[in-house]
């Protein structure tokens, strides 16, 4: 890993790493590190004991790998979310 990144950008690297649903390859085709890249500077930016809950929590979860998820196209939808179109409030 030799790029350099802003803070708004380890921000979001961080803030993905740590959504359940956001896949590893996400984080590859936006910013263009592995998943062993991703590891590394969590490591480097978060207190160990944050680091340690964060590994414990991605180490076996299907979501976080593209080819272990149960669906296939697009992004995963709970049956109970609620539609957002024409909702003034979240076009601000």
């Amino acid at each position: 890993m030799t790029k350099e990144f802003t803070i708004e950008e380890l921000d979001r690297i961080i803030e993905m790493a740590w959504e359940d649903r956001t896949p590893f390859d996400a984080i590859t085709f936006q910013f263009g590190l592995k998943e062993q890249d991703v590891i590394t500077l969590m490591r480097r930016e978060m207190k160990p004991s944050s680091f340690r809950l964060w590994r414990a929590r991605v180490q076996g979860r299907n979501t976080k790998h593209s080819k272990k998820r149960a669906f296939d196209d697009g992004r995963f939808k709970c049956s109970r979310q609620k539609q957002i179109t024409h909702n003034k409030i979240s076009k601000r």
